[in-house]
């Protein structure tokens, strides 16, 4: 393979989906238009150079003076400044997002921290901390794969102190350090090392030719962190220092708003950093993102009284959506792929008789281990009915895991629901149903399954409707409702987040922070598997091991070849499907809403909501 075709591998995605489509692919849902303008680039414009005054001509002659016409009636500009409300029903609870679990947290971090490029709502890389996107042509990729360069903007921390190449450098070691258990080690595991070449040029060089130079230091994953501040947080103190505690719900950042006031679990209030290299270009003075209550109460605070600018993940039944949405006090934001609602199956026993070895990687689950009892379950989910019932044109069946970009989105796989297929693997496999009882057991072991989500009303439809599915083929659910703050926080003391999986299933939404999924994949190999030693953070909450898998997932990251690198993702999308590691459901289009009146939110599929609220503004 010419390692100068490297680069080719993220426009090619678009080529690829364009050829897919007209040989009949795998359809996506179909994407809602943002209602807001595209965001202009924040650099200033260049001032035209002056001219010569013109000559002076002859005055004409006189004519008689015309009839005089109404004066147009004058636009009113924007007055920046005032308070920007948004409400988010899942509540921030830490502010670092190396440490996060949830959207909610890497959210709350956008408005503060910045990585050095983002991807915007057209799947393009935008510059933040760097001054360009490096490329082959402009010598910041090499052309090798070993390197890539970047070059970084002239900015200032929020405590008045310079941002420099060696804040870079300290943030992959902060993710490196094992006893960190950042959750964003994937998107740091592929570097060898990285070099201040000097205050503004950071070179990361790659373990290994790298097919992909933008893994690292963009997006959500890749937000910088201060060396001064976290320097003492590498290791185990990132979690058990009280100064690093401190530092973890009040960073320091480079980016448009400082934090003024954290309450985990409850509101954080946010103003404009007078450091920001921007600072005047920033319209409103505060920020405030309230937490808490439920996405239909969220979104009638936007549409319908109008109380708050902008509210986040609007997933409620459509029932209750589609009236909030008609009532035209609002715009919704929504396009490309929200993430895939999925149910996750544990690996590991989550037995409490266990003790500290409860959900451990070593310890393999009484049931869920057997490929029958998976391959039933998913047969027997009933995907159409929660889309038609719940999701409504907010979201569509899915039998993958990887739906974006377009290219990667797998035709090979199915997910028919077939309750007869289901009982005949459960028979087949010895799981049976005795005398007088409808839960099928096998050797003593019963198939009671633990299912919990996080509390929202739309996913309790979900957990009811799965529910009764199970119950057709003689499995029995228990149903769990968590606090969505708790549910997706990644406190690795807490017994009900998503990252310690004390049950046998699991239901939420992810997806990839990048087009290309390799940090996506990444969660899935063995040495990922959530556990004590990494805190809990590890990114694999279903402890799912296929040396198959980890094999497959080593050829994707060494591949260069486009073509061939996006038949490994489908090849590795494929292998968690037919292993039933994990359940897809449904490719959700969920909108955000916001104010008629307030211009610049976008939706994008790679990154952050927030991923340019700098450019936000209020209009007359």
């Amino acid at each position: 393979m010419n390692p100068k075709r490297l680069w080719s591998w993220l426009p090619a995605f678009a080529a690829l989906a364009m050829i897919l489509a007209a040989c009949g692919g795998a359809p996506q849902a179909p994407q809602a238009p943002t209602t807001a303008p595209v965001a202009e680039a924040t650099t200033a414009p260049v001032a035209a150079a002056p001219t010569d005054a013109p000559a002076a001509t002859a005055p004409p002659a006189a004519t008689e003076a015309p009839a005089p016409t109404a004066a147009p009636t004058a636009v009113p500009e924007p007055v920046a400044g005032g308070k920007l409300n948004i409400l988010y029903w899942q509540s921030i609870t830490i502010l670092n997002p190396h440490l996060a679990s949830g959207t909610k947290d890497f959210d709350g971090a956008t408005l503060i921290l910045e990585p050095l490029a983002r991807y915007s709502e057209t799947d393009e890389l935008v510059p933040y901390l760097a001054e360009e996107i490096p490329t082959v042509e402009n010598g910041g990729v090499a052309e090798d794969g070993t390197s890539v360069t970047w070059k970084l903007v002239e900015a200032t921390w929020s405590d008045g102190t310079p941002f420099t190449a060696d804040d870079v450098v300290f943030t992959w070691q902060y993710c490196a350090d094992p006893a960190t258990a950042c959750a964003t080690t994937a998107n740091f595991d592929p570097i060898g090392s990285v070099e201040a070449v000097d205050a503004q040029t950071v070179k990361i060089t790659w373990k290994q030719p790298s097919p992909n130079p933008y893994i690292s230091f963009v997006g959500p994953p890749g937000m910088i962190l201060q060396k001064a501040q976290f320097e003492k947080c590498i290791g185990a103190n990132a979690i058990s220092d009280a100064a690093c505690q401190a530092s973890n719900l009040a960073p320091i950042g480079t980016g448009p708003y400082t934090l003024t006031e954290m309450k985990p679990g409850d509101t954080v209030l946010y103003e404009r950093n007078p450091e920001y290299r921007n600072a005047d270009g920033v319209f409103f003075d505060e920020v405030e993102i309230k937490g808490g209550g439920d996405a239909a109460s969220a979104a009638r605070a936007v549409c319908e009284t109008q109380e708050v600018d902008y509210a986040w993940n609007i997933q409620v039944p459509k029932a209750v959506l589609e009236p909030i949405l008609a009532s035209g006090g609002c715009d919704p934001v929504a396009g490309g792929s929200f993430g895939i609602e999925r149910v996750v199956i544990n690996f590991a026993n989550p037995d409490p008789a266990l003790g500290d070895k409860r959900s451990e990687p070593d310890q393999p689950h009484p049931f869920m281990t057997d490929p029958a009892v998976r391959q039933a379950i998913n047969l027997a989910i009933d995907r159409e009915a929660i889309v038609t019932q719940l999701y409504g044109p907010t979201g569509n069946p899915t039998c993958n895991i990887l739906v974006v970009p377009a290219a990667l989105d797998s035709p090979n796989t199915t997910c028919a629901r077939d309750l007869d297929a289901a009982k005949k693997l459960l028979d087949d496999a010895g799981w049976v149903v005795p005398d007088g009882s409808s839960v099928r057991e096998k050797d003593g072991v019963k198939l009671i399954v633990n299912f919990q989500t996080s509390i929202n009303t739309l996913r309790q439809g979900e957990q009811a409707i799965i529910k009764a599915n199970l119950a057709e083929i003689g499995i029995t659910v228990n149903v769990k409702a968590i606090d969505a703050g708790v549910f997706f926080s990644g406190d690795p003391g807490n017994p009900d987040t998503l990252n310690k999986m004390y049950v046998d299933m699991q239901m939420y939404t992810n997806g990839p922070t990048d087009i290309d999924p390799a940090a996506y994949f990444d969660a899935w190999q063995c040495k990922n598997a959530n556990a004590a030693a990494n805190q809990w953070n590890a990114n694999n909450d279903g402890r799912y091991c296929n040396p198959e898998y980890d094999t497959l997932f080593t050829t994707f990251t060494k591949e260069f070849d486009p073509a061939a690198r996006a038949e490994l993702a489908i090849q590795l999308n494929d292998l968690l499907i037919s292993d039933n590691a994990i359940i897809p459901l449904v490719n959700r289009a969920t909108p955000q809403v916001k104010l008629k009146n307030l211009e610049g939110p976008t939706f994008s599929t790679f990154d952050s909501v927030l991923w340019n609220i700098q450019d936000w503004k209020r209009v007359p």
